[in-house]
Order: structure tokens, then sequence, then C-alpha cells
């Protein structure tokens, strides 16, 4: 099992630390230490939050848009949009969606169309045909349930 600490269950949850620990003393997660000592979460369990959708994560699971209508885009992220970079033919727009920055190529027509500017809520949306994952090694922080 992997024990995550309440900070990291949080910062994947989208919510407060304090929120976390709300949750384990609800029993809503269970409680664990950690090699270390200190206050833990089980990783499976902070994964089946984000599947359900009981976390606070602004990404959508399900394939439908905010509106309800089926997509087979997974991947949504709602954001505000900090940069567009735009010449005659191609924009360059940069979305700050929670801790990730997402950049989007589209046509000029395109950003134009959707009157996209720094400061106005937007949501990306990715349908990928390859996504490369690493694995996230934790040196010295590493925790096992079993030591």
């Amino acid at each position: 099992m992997t024990l995550l600490r309440i900070s990291e269950a949080a910062r994947f949850l989208g919510v407060s630390d304090d929120s976390v620990r709300r949750w384990v003393a609800s029993g809503r997660l269970s409680a664990h230490t950690d090699g270390t000592g200190r206050a833990a979460v089980d990783g499976v369990e902070v994964a089946q939050l984000v599947k359900d959708g009981n976390g606070n994560s602004k990404g959508n699971l399900n394939g439908t848009s905010d509106d309800g209508v089926p997509s087979s885009a997974r991947n949504r992220f709602h954001g505000l949009v900090t940069d567009v970079v735009m010449d005659t033919v191609m924009a360059q727009v940069e979305l700050q969606c929670g801790p990730f920055r997402v950049v989007s190529l589209m046509s000029a027509e395109a950003a134009r169309d959707l009157g996209l500017e720094p400061g106005m809520p937007a949501t990306a949306i990715v349908k990928a045909t390859t996504v490369i994952v690493e694995r996230m090694e934790r040196t010295e922080r590493t925790a096992r349930a079993d030591g």
C-alpha cells in the first residue's frame, strides 16, 4: 500500500490540508502513519475519491462537458487565460489550471472567434493519442505501509 502525506493527498484532491484532516477524523479516509511517524492516508482511497469526483479537483473524468453534453474527451482543465500571442495565422494561448500551466496552439481565427484574452476563464480539453506517464519517486519521503 502506498501512503500519502496529508499535504500530498490535499494537492491531488484539490483541497486544503485541513480538509483532508477533517476527512480522516470523520472516517471518510482511513488514518495511517508513514515510516517517519507522520500522519498519512492510503493512496488507493485518495485515488477513489478523485475517480468518484468527491474531491475538489477541477478535472473531469466522466466524459461530459460542464453542461452535460457527452464527449469522448476525458481530460478537462478549468483555468484562467494568462497570455495570448497571436500572428495572422496561429495563436499560442496559455492557461493556468490550478497548479498546471497548459499551452495550446490554435488558429488565430479560432482564438479570435473565442475572444480569448488574459484574465478570462476557459477550459482546456485534452484528447491525446499518446500520454507519457512517469512515476513520481519520493526519495527520503517514500512512504510504504510495510515500513
